[in-house]
């Protein structure tokens, strides 16, 4: 193979392995001292220069002129040196030049598969670093196999795993079934970049609205929140930066079109489309929907809110199994608790019943109340959410009486337990037990969240 014949190769696997020449260059350098070292038994006096223009391979060994060679890998005679470099001379030190033929077959085999081994992993790592960017958006792939339960995907130029964890309830995909995912993480494997897919991640429902709703797509709406019970509900929130276009008419698209392409590729998933508000009471009265609520309890130092309802509108406003209120927790950011006006009263007089004031402590003093009460603890319930040491930190008291503080608070409040038990007619241990409400906690990171108005229902889908 002449010198124009291996620059030409050389460019070939570059552009077949889309990689630079410079890299093939670069590891075929490397081979070829890797084969020098091996033959030689070191590479530390060898060069190698790949011309990028001519194709040329040069392979020069640099080596000490002596009299007598005791080192063939680093030393030559001086007859020899002049053999090519007539101006050689004992003492200084001459390039030798080594034919690209020297390594033998074997030596040339192993640079060649250095070379492949090399682009292989360039190749990885671009494919990795590509997909890496496109982290947070859909791909379209087709399903390779299945294997239990978790879907190979192949994405083209890597592979993408769908885990049953990432799939949507009742979902299932045979071998060679178009899959559209979200692409959550890349990992780096041996065998190549590995991809995790999603059909679960709050974040693919609203990448398929920014695929069916030009308004979304465009800037001109908003989502603001989403949140997804995967297969069975989702609710999202929207908002619109142009006052002439209605966000959640422009989500639900003619004749609930949008919307439904959306329904259709999330197994038939339901989705409430609500308007977002700034304000946090607006907000959650329309995450609620289709429920309408009465009113509502802020309590804004443990970011609660109490929503209360008739009788007739308390089991939408709650959902299946808590579906409802859950997903509006999830979409607000806030504790939602809902109640009937009946179970409020009930609650506010069970929590009256059992609050016991720190006057009725048996034995206390007057300076222990006012230190309690400077404390900001004015009941037995507020002083049992106290440690001994803590309560001896918070109010200066010696620890001894702090103990005993705690020991009679115990006993008191345990008596005023049994006391309601008796008159409610209920096993004394359900007496801490709020049964009158459903809460919904939302997550500590709400990513994204949704509500929706029940005027969409019928467009949404079941």
């Amino acid at each position: 193979m002449n010198n124009e014949e291996v620059l030409e190769a050389l460019r070939q696997i570059a552009r077949e392995k889309n990689v630079t020449l410079d890299l093939v260059i670069d590891t075929l350098e490397e081979g070829l001292l890797s084969a020098a070292r091996k033959k030689y038994g070191t590479a530390e006096n060898i060069d190698v220069e790949v011309d990028q223009n001519t194709g040329e391979i040069i392979i020069w060994a640099h080596k000490a002129v002596v009299d007598e060679v005791e080192e063939p890998a680093l030393e030559v005679t001086l007859k020899d040196a002049k053999k090519f470099d007539s101006e050689a001379e004992v003492g200084e030190a001459v390039m030798q030049p080594i034919p690209f033929t020297v390594f033998g077959r074997m030596a040339i085999q192993a640079a060649k598969q250095m070379i492949v081994q090399k682009v292989r992993e360039a190749e990885r790592e671009r494919v990795y670093e590509t997909f890496r960017e496109q982290v947070g958006e859909i791909r379209i792939g087709s399903a390779q196999q299945v294997l239990r339960g978790d879907v190979i995907v192949n994405l083209g130029r890597a592979e993408g795993v769908l885990p049953t964890t990432e799939q949507i309830p009742r979902e299932r995909f045979r071998q060679g079934d178009t899959i559209r995912a979200y692409v959550k993480d890349v990992l780096r494997e041996t065998k190549g970049p590995q991809v995790i897919l999603s059909r679960t991640h709050p974040e693919f429902l609203e990448q398929l609205f920014h695929i069916e709703v030009p308004e979304i797509y465009d800037g001109l709406v908003e989502i603001m929140a989403v949140a997804r019970d995967p297969g069975n509900r989702a609710k999202i929130a929207v908002t619109s930066h142009d006052e002439r276009i209605d966000p959640v008419g422009a989500c639900i698209g003619p004749k609930g079109s949008r919307v439904q392409a959306v329904v259709r590729e999330l197994n038939n998933e339901r989705i409430d489309i609500i308007e977002w508000s700034s304000d946090p009471e607006t907000f959650l009265l329309n995450s609620l929907a289709p429920a309408e609520v009465q009113r509502l309890i802020v309590e804004h130092e443990t970011r609660t809110m109490i929503a209360i309802a008739s009788e007739d509108q308390l089991s939408p406003a709650i959902g299946r199994g808590g579906q409802n209120v859950r997903l509006a927790a999830m979409l607000t950011g806030w504790r939602v608790e809902v109640l009937s006006e009946e179970q409020h009263q009930q609650r506010q007089e069970r929590k009256e019943f059992l609050a016991v004031p720190i006057d009725e402590l048996p034995d206390i003093d007057d300076a222990t109340k006012t230190a309690l009460r400077n404390a900001g603890i004015t009941t037995v319930q507020e002083l049992l959410n106290y440690s001994a040491f803590d309560l001896e930190e918070k109010t200066g008291l010696p620890l001894d009486t702090t103990a005993q503080l705690l020991d009679e608070a115990q006993d008191l409040d345990e008596a005023r337990h049994e006391e309601y038990a008796k008159q409610m007619s209920i096993p004394v241990e359900y007496t801490g037990v709020d049964l009158a409400t459903f809460v919904a906690d939302p997550p500590p990171l709400v990513e994204e969240s949704v509500a929706e108005d029940e005027e969409q229902e019928a467009v949404s889908a079941e």
